[in-house]
């Protein structure tokens, strides 16, 4: 054998696997997808209108929940995907931005999986929502308006060493638009033996985006002829950004309705653009 033959450096193998870590994630995701199983599908109601209008209208109740809020699938979704991601660890405190039903759900999951959580909520908001947060196991922490909320959730998350779970940039893509959890899917499921299987139009509201993206890439997904309808609230920057195609749009305040109407729209969230046609 020639002395003079070179050989390559060993290769160095960095191993930062950690069972122990792993064992939580993985019990969490347990918990969420036993919680899936247990929970029965929310209802599709038919509303009754004068056969001369010849129009079938259905109600996709969504508070039917075990939260007893609308945001129920987001919630559990937002918390799988931090958890797949790699972005919880034990004893690590949730943060939220939501004076809404999300930051319910949220408290209610967080307390299903023992992480802390803590909703930054704009001072005003209702009595009611604040004792459902807190009756969740979740802690309220308040700031003076709604358009400081993210930036302050941020601040704590880095302060405490948590996650920011922040809804409005994760909703679309938290979501599993093609099954697991998918609001599209059960709707459309429940449509099969109606009538009008396929719906001429679908109509949902903007809160952080996620439901609209939802059902627009499953209507896309099955080439379905179906239309989708986003209703936006006034002073909203949603439907501005859309209408001026501008995605760093802003509104001067949010809406008068709690949870919904945001004053920007997260530079890395879903643009409504995507679902035109």
């Amino acid at each position: 054998m020639d002395d003079r033959v070179t050989w390559p450096e060993r290769l160095k193998d960095v191993d930062r696997s950690d069972d122990g870590l792993r064992a939580w994630v993985a019990e969490r995701i347990h918990r969420l997808e036993a919680d899936g199983r247990r929970s029965a599908d929310t209802h599709l109601v038919a509303v009754d209108l004068p056969a001369s209008w010849d129009i079938h209208l259905y109600l996709k109740d969504e508070s039917t929940h075990a939260s007893g809020s609308l945001k129920h699938r987001l919630a559990r979704s937002l918390f799988l995907f931090a958890l797949v991601n790699g972005q919880l660890r034990p004893g690590m405190p949730v943060i939220e931005a939501s004076s809404g039903s999300t930051a319910v759900s949220e408290a209610h999951v967080a307390r299903m999986l023992d992480i802390p959580f803590i909703a930054v909520i704009p001072r005003g908001t209702s009595t009611r929502k604040i004792a459902l947060i807190e009756a969740a196991g979740g802690h309220c922490h308040v700031v003076e308006s709604a358009e400081s909320m993210s930036r302050e959730a941020q601040r704590l998350a880095d302060e405490r060493g948590g996650l920011f779970l922040d809804q409005f940039t994760h909703a679309e893509r938290a979501t599993d638009w093609r099954g697991n959890n998918s609001i599209a899917v059960s709707a459309l499921a429940q449509l099969e033996l109606e009538p009008h299987p396929v719906p001429r139009w679908i109509v949902v509201g903007a809160g952080t985006g996620g439901t609209s993206a939802t059902f627009g890439r499953l209507l896309r997904y099955r080439s379905l002829p179906t239309s989708l309808c986003v209703a936006d609230v006034e002073n909203s920057a949603f439907f501005e950004g859309w209408v001026q195609q501008d995605p760093t749009l802003t509104t001067d305040h949010g809406s008068r309705i709690e949870g919904i109407g945001r004053a920007r729209r997260s530079s890395r969230a879903s643009c409504p653009e995507s679902w035109t046609g």
